[in-house]
């Protein structure tokens, strides 16, 4: 089953939050309905970069490299080169 890595911004707060879910669309839902503490007095939050994997193992994998990066500078270039069709890995 397809499983995503996604980046979520505040503009309120003005900070990146790194998730992985199956369904991004409904995660997004249930961020801006404040049912996640991490991100709750963030909303509302937009999604900014997606990545698809096979798998939720793989999802996993990844989501660790950005979080342990914690480098607003990496997570920028990151949503950049998506937006400008570039490979994302």
């Amino acid at each position: 089953m397809e499983h995503f890595i996604y980046i979520l911004y505040s503009d309120s707060r003005d900070r990146f939050y790194i998730g992985s879910c199956a369904e991004v669309s409904k995660r997004l839902i249930r961020h801006n309905a404040g049912a996640t503490t991490s991100t709750k007095s963030g909303r509302p939050l937009k999604a900014v970069y997606t990545e698809m994997f096979s798998s939720k193992n793989e999802a996993l994998k990844r989501e660790i490299h950005p979080k342990r990066m914690k480098s607003r500078v990496y997570l920028e270039d990151l949503i950049r080169k998506s937006m400008h069709g570039s490979s994302s890995g």
